[in-house]
């Protein structure tokens, strides 16, 4: 398609309020509450349920939503090793090597603290890890145990002293799945609860008799759970509101048509809502890309679910040059911006917005969703506007230090009180003006 069709359509982000929500939606919430409610509002009655009954709602919810009966939440340990017999030793091995890459990774990140002292006394801040955060990892027929491990080593690598994940369990054991659970294990976490949904967020969000609350959630869900997120955010921290993955493919003449189309591919797998772009000044390129992608998405266990992300959010556009394409690709602020150019170094000064740049053929994004070192949990829906990936500074706190001696008062008193009286504020003058008149101001 052409940029102007492009901008209509598959690179246009949505507002929120603008999200229609399909009938289906509203039809399974019918059945379950007797009312037609909006996921927003069935989000809310979930909420306030939890908060009201804790353990015993969401025990309810579980059965309900998921239709697994969970007696008790907390996953013990025994559960949690024997799920090492049950996962491929190949791939527990895998989990390994990403977590060792993804600590290395996240240990270069500074997080210091630091004090200023001089004649007028001592300014600096304190870096303070976060005390408790709750993990949320999807379950379902793709559970995501890299998530986990891209989650909660950032926090471990923080200090944050309790990391608590919590996942759906499956209906034949009524435990998380069991490659979550290992991942788990290696990630170092300190306990694995068994529930998923609004419920669970709530559950980490206003604590329960056997959840207990934390200060801030992370990690990716559904419609539901980013939609409990956002009502909790206040009472609790959060990392931010993840929708649907997304991938935009930069590309010139000289890129491996089969190439670039398994890196579509490799996206719009996920979900029918993932979006897969790619932006080209070649038009023969554009053409020898789609036939790829026809041709390899038959070689594929999810072709479903690949037709229905590149029928709704996905595309080909043809650019007038590539400073073009960067242009667009700025303006969409994508999760996954890829370079396959001739040059990619060359271009990197051109990418202001994207959460995470894969700069060659041989440095592509499916090597970040697992191996590379930098979380794959990243900003989505065009956050990458003004959010980042998760890193050590999701999990930390700044405290301000003030420290300042008589003669810092005699000389910035003054401009204090007098923005003071600017602003309306006497008392806080009064309490300048009182110091300034003392001649040994502690």
């Amino acid at each position: 398609m052409d940029v102007s069709t492009a901008r209509r359509t598959i690179l246009r982000r949505p507002a929120w309020d603008e999200i229609q929500v399909p009938d289906q939606v509203l039809d399974r919430n019918q059945a379950l509450f007797g009312e037609r409610l909006t996921p927003d509002e069935a989000v809310r009655r979930i909420l306030a349920d939890v908060r009201t009954r804790g353990d015993e709602a969401l025990r309810a919810w579980t059965a309900r939503l998921d239709g697994v009966e969970v007696p008790n939440p907390v996953v013990d340990g025994a559960a949690i090793q024997a799920a090492y017999d049950q996962v491929e030793p190949s791939v527990v091995d895998a989990l390994r090597v990403a977590a060792r890459r993804i600590e290395a990774f996240h240990r270069r990140q500074p997080a210091l603290s630091w004090i200023h002292n001089d004649h007028e006394g001592t300014v600096g801040q304190l870096v303070r890890p976060i005390e408790r955060v709750g993990v949320y990892i999807p379950g379902g027929t793709a559970p995501l145990p890299s998530s986990l491990l891209m989650t909660a080593i950032p926090a471990r690598v923080a200090g944050v002293p309790h990391v608590a994940v919590i996942t759906p369990p499956q209906r034949e054991s009524g435990l998380p799945h069991p490659a979550t659970l290992v991942a788990a294990d290696i990630a170092g976490v300190d306990v694995v609860y068994a529930a998923g949904g609004a419920q669970a967020i709530g559950a980490l969000a206003f604590g329960t008799e056997s959840v207990r609350r934390v200060d801030k959630i992370c990690g990716p869900g559904n419609l539901y759970v980013t939609l409990a997120k956002r009502q909790v955010f206040g009472l609790v921290g959060i990392d931010g509101l993840p929708g649907p993955t997304e991938t935009v493919v930069i590309a010139d003449e000289h890129a491996n048509p089969e190439l670039a189309a398994a890196d579509l591919l490799a996206q719009a797998e996920h979900d029918i809502l993932a979006c897969a772009i790619l932006l080209t000044p070649s038009r023969p390129l554009a053409e020898a890309v789609q036939a790829a992608v026809l041709h390899q998405m038959e070689e594929l266990e999810r072709s479903e679910t690949i037709q229905g992300s590149l029928a709704r959010g996905s595309g080909i556009v043809v650019t007038e040059n590539l400073d073009q394409a960067f242009e667009l690709a700025n303006e969409y602020a994508p999760e996954h911006l890829c370079l396959l150019v001739a040059d990619p170094w060359r271009h990197l000064e051109q990418v202001r917005h994207a959460g995470g740049v894969f700069l060659g053929e041989g440095s592509f994004e499916v090597l970040g969703d697992y191996v590379a070192g930098p979380s794959h949990v990243m900003p989505t829906g065009g956050t990458a506007r003004f959010a980042s990936p998760i890193n050590v500074n999701d999990f930390v706190k700044i405290v301000s230090i003030v420290g300042l001696n008589a003669q810092a008062l005699a000389a910035i008193g003054p401009a204090a009180a007098t923005l003071a009286h600017a602003e309306g504020l006497t008392g806080h003058a009064a309490a300048v003006r009182r110091r300034l008149q003392d001649e040994s101001p502690k």
